[in-house]
C-alpha cells in the first residue's frame, strides 16, 4: 500500500522545478505588463493633457484678443467727440436725422464689418430727439451683426441698470437680460459728455456670443464627456458651459485644467473625465494581456523542453539507483558531454564498483563473525549457570547432604547433555522444555516444594526448532531476583500467533520498577542481567530485529517475559524447521 502511494504521489524533480520557474515567469509577465500598461496610460494622459492645455492657451489668447477688440470698440465710442456730439444733437428733426446718417450710423456700422464675429451694438441714449433704430429681436440668437439706437428709458427699470447706477461701476462685462439664456455676454460702457466728463449721455452695450469668443470646439469633444466652462471669478458664477457633467464634480472624477484670462477676471476651465483619458485602456489591456500570455506560453514551452531533456537523464539515474535496492551492482551509467550529469554518472560507477568489491571481501568475514558472536553469547550463558549450580552443590556437600548432592550432579549432567545437543545451535521446543524441567529438578533439591511450575504449551509447536537456552535464563532469574515470601509460582506458556511463536515466562514474584525494566535490555550487559540481554541478542542475530524479548513487570505484582520467534523458518535455517 505504501509503495502504491509513493508511485501515485511521485513527481519528477525537474517538473517540481518547473513550478517556481513558471511562477517566476508569470510574476515577471505580470510586472512587465503592469508597468507597460501604467506607462502607456500615463503617456496618453500626459499627451491628452498637453493637447488640451495647448488648446486652452489658444482659446485664452483668442478670447483675450476679441475681448480687447470689443474693449477698443467701446473706447472708440467713449472717446469720439463727433460721436458724442451726434448723440447730443437736438433741434430740427431733419438735421438730427442727417446727423445720425453722417455721424452715428457710420461709426456703428464700421466695427460690425471689421469685427470677425457677429455682434450686436446697442446705444441707449438720453436724447429723445434722436431717431431710434430697433434692429432685430434681442431675445433671439445672434445670427448676424446688427446695431441699435434705443432710448435709455428702455433699461431704466432693469435690475442691471439700477445696480450699475447704485454701485457706480462701469466698463464691465456682464450677462444681462437674455444673455445667460442665449450664452451671450455684453460689454457695458457709460457714455459721458466730453464737455465735463460727468454728464451721462447714454450707455453702449456690445453683445457677442460666447462660443464665438471661445473659438473652435473640435479639440474639446463634449461627446466624450469633456466640459468647457467660462467662469467669472469676481462673482463666482459660470458664464458659459459646453457639455454636461455626468458625475458629481470632484478631482476623483475629473482632471480639472484652468487658464486665467489676463485683465478680465475670467477663467477658462476644462473638466476632463478620467474615463476619457483611459478610454483606450481596455484595448491596451487586451494587447498587453495577449503579449504577456504569448510570452508565458513560449517560456512555458521552453521550460518544458528543458525539463524533459533533464528529466530523461534524472530518470536514468533514479532507475540505476533503484537497482541498488535489488542488490544489482553490475549496471553502469553513461552520459555524453561534460556536465553535472556526467560527473554524477562517473561517481555512481565508481561507487558501484567499490560496493561490489566491498561485498565480495566482507561477505564471508561477516558470516564468520556472526557465527563467532553467537557462539560467544552461548558460551556466556552456560558457564554462568554452571557456576551457580556448582556453588550450590559445594554448599550442600559442606552440610553433608549427600543424597541432594547426588541428585543435583545427575540433573546437572542431564542439563548439559541437552545443552550440548550434539553441537547444534537449534533444539526442538520440547527438548528446551525438558531442559527447563531438569533445571527445576535441580532447584527442587535446593528449595524443596517452595515453588510451583505450570506448563501450557500448544501441541502443534512442541516439535519446532528454537535456539537452545532461550527459556532457562529467565527461569533462573526468577529464583535469583523475583522470589520474596515463602512461595512463588511460575507459569510457562507457548502458542502460535499467525506465522510466529509466542513463549511467555510468568511469575508472581516481587516484580521490577519501570526504570529497572527499561535498562535490562539496553546498553552493556550487567552482572545481574547479561543472561537476559544475551538471549535477546542471540534471537535478533538469528532471526532479525522484529523478533526478540519484551519484559513487562509491576513492582510488587510479578513479571512477564514475552519471547517472539518465527514459526516457519523455511530453508534459511535447515535445522530450524518444525517437525
Amino acid at each position: 500500500m505504501t509503495n502504491q502511494n509513493q508511485k501515485k504521489n511521485y513527481m519528477p524533480f525537474t517538473y517540481k522545478m518547473m513550478i517556481p520557474y513558471l511562477i517566476l515567469v508569470l510574476m515577471t509577465d505580470v510586472f512587465i505588463g503592469y508597468i507597460s500598461y501604467s506607462m502607456l496610460i500615463q503617456s496618453r494622459t500626459e499627451m491628452a493633457e498637453t493637447n488640451i492645455r495647448t488648446t486652452m492657451e489658444q482659446t485664452r489668447n483668442n478670447l483675450k484678443y476679441q475681448l480687447d477688440e470689443i474693449q477698443r470698440m467701446s473706447d472708440t465710442f467713449f472717446g469720439s467727440q463727433p460721436f458724442q456730439r451726434a448723440l447730443q444733437k437736438k433741434g430740427d428733426s431733419l438735421e438730427v436725422y442727417l446727423t445720425m446718417l453722417d455721424e452715428i450710423v457710420p461709426q456703428m456700422q464700421a466695427p460690425l464689418h471689421l469685427f470677425g464675429n457677429h455682434i450686436r451694438l446697442a446705444v441707449y441714449t438720453t436724447n429723445e430727439n434722436l431717431n431710434y433704430i430697433l434692429g432685430d429681436n434681442m431675445a433671439e440668437q445672434i445670427e448676424d451683426s446688427d446695431y441699435y439706437v434705443l432710448p435709455l428709458t428702455d433699461i431704466a427699470d432693469s435690475g442691471w441698470y439700477r445696480s450699475l447706477q447704485s454701485s457706480g461701476k462701469d466698463n464691465l462685462w456682464l450677462q444681462i437680460e437674455t444673455d445667460q439664456k442665449l450664452d451671450n455676454i455684453s460689454h457695458i460702457r457709460r457714455l459721458v459728455s466730453y464737455s465735463d466728463y460727468k454728464t451721462m449721455i447714454g450707455y453702449v452695450r456690445i453683445t457677442t456670443r460666447l462660443d464665438d469668443l471661445l473659438g473652435d470646439f473640435n479639440t474639446f469633444p463634449v461627446e466624450e464627456g469633456i466640459v468647457l466652462r467660462l467662469l467669472d471669478e469676481t462673482s463666482g458664477t459660470s458664464l458659459y458651459q459646453s457639455g454636461e457633467t455626468s458625475e458629481p464634480l470632484s478631482s476623483d472624477s475629473y482632471l480639472i485644467l484652468r487658464e486665467n484670462v489676463p485683465g478680465t477676471g475670467f477663467v477658462i476651465e476644462t473638466l476632463v473625465p478620467y474615463s476619457y483619458l483611459s478610454k483606450d485602456a481596455s484595448r491596451l489591456q487586451s494587447v498587453i494581456f495577449t503579449v504577456c500570455a504569448i510570452s508565458f506560453l513560449v517560456m512555458t514551452f521552453i521550460g518544458f523542453i528543458v525539463a524533459r531533456l533533464s528529466g530523461r537523464k534524472m530518470k536514468r539515474i533514479v532507475t540505476f539507483l533503484r537497482s541498488f535496492q535489488e542488490d544489482n551492482f553490475q549496471k553502469r551509467l553513461r552520459f555524453s558531454g561534460n556536465d553535472e550529469f556526467v560527473h554524477i554518472a562517473d561517481a555512481y560507477n565508481i561507487m558501484a564498483s567499490n560496493i561490489q568489491e566491498l561485498i565480495n571481501s566482507v561477505y564471508l568475514q561477516g558470516i564468520q563473525k556472526k557465527q563467532a558472536e553467537l557462539e560467544a553469547l552461548q558460551a556466556q550463558i552456560n558457564p554462568h549457570f554452571l557456576y551457580n549450580t556448582l556453588s550450590t552443590i559445594s554448599s550442600l556437600a559442606n552440610l553433608g547432604e549427600t543424597q541432594k548432592v547426588t541428585g543435583m550432579v545427575s540433573g546437572l549432567a542431564k542439563f548439559y547433555r541437552l545443552s550440548l545437543n550434539q553441537g547444534n545451535v537449534y533444539i526442538p521446543l520440547k527438548k528446551e522444555l525438558e531442559q527447563i524441567e531438569t533445571y527445576l529438578d535441580i532447584q527442587r533439591i535446593k528449595y524443596a516444594d517452595a515453588f510451583s511450575v505450570y506448563f501450557d504449551i500448544e501441541s502443534d509447536i512442541a516439535g519446532c526448532q528454537v535456539i537452545k537456552l532461550i527459556l532457562q535464563p529467565f527461569v533462573e532469574n526468577i529464583f535469583k531476583h523475583a522470589w520474596f515470601g515463602d512461595r512463588i509460582a511460575i507459569r510457562i506458556t507457548g502458542r502460535r500467533t499467525g506465522a510466529n511463536i509466542e513463549l511467555k515466562v510468568i511469575d508472581n514474584g516481587i516484580g521490577m520498577k519501570p526504570n529497572t525494566v527499561k535498562h535490562l535490555l539496553v546498553g552493556p550487559s550487567q552482572s545481574d542481567s547479561y543472561g537476559l540481554k544475551n538471549v535477546d541478542d542471540r534471537i535478533k542475530l538469528r532471526y532479525g530485529d522484529e523478533f526478540g524479548i519484551q519484559i513487562g513487570s509491576v513492582y510488587g505484582g510479578g513479571t512477564t517475559v514475552r519471547i517472539r520467534l518465527p514459526f516457519d523458518l523455511g530453508d534459511k535455517f535447515h535445522d530450524g524447521e518444525c517437525e
